[in-house]
């Protein structure tokens, strides 16, 4: 697999600030915002990776969050892409509703169907450093 500062942006894209770490993600600008490029192993880690993506755009410094709270989680889709969107969305609905920053996530790829245990804890503004609003993926 190739490294990731030897792959081309898409045309009309800057990159913003990468962040990487070993799990494969980084994040650029893009007209709707800001974006993910995620490339991994296997589907789980793909998904896991996105999901950390995520939270790193949420949070400044993702490792100030603690898995102190448990969630189980199933998404359906109809196919791959729309069951990596519906993952996202239902992250972020649970970042919104229940005011949780998320820092682990097992997850168990097998489309049409996703399922996850994912850990975190409530927004502490003393701790976390909350960084982009993300309305919606």
């Amino acid at each position: 697999m190739p490294a990731l500062h030897n792959t081309p942006s898409p045309p009309l894209l800057r990159l913003r600030s990468v962040r990487t770490i070993p799990t494969m993600y980084e994040t650029f600008e893009h007209t709707a915002d800001v974006g993910i490029r995620v490339r991994a192993d296997d589907l789980d880690a793909l998904f896991v990776d996105a999901a950390r993506a995520l939270f790193s755009i949420i949070v400044e410094n993702p490792d100030a969050v603690a898995p102190k709270q448990q969630l189980t989680l199933s998404v359906h889709a109809d196919d791959r892409e729309e069951l990596l969107h519906n993952w996202l969305a239902e992250l972020l609905y649970i970042f919104h509703t229940q005011r949780l920053v998320l820092t682990e996530f097992h997850v168990d790829v097998h489309p049409p169907v996703l399922t996850a245990t994912v850990r975190g804890e409530p927004i502490d503004v003393s701790r976390h450093l909350l960084d982009a609003e993300v309305k919606a993926v």
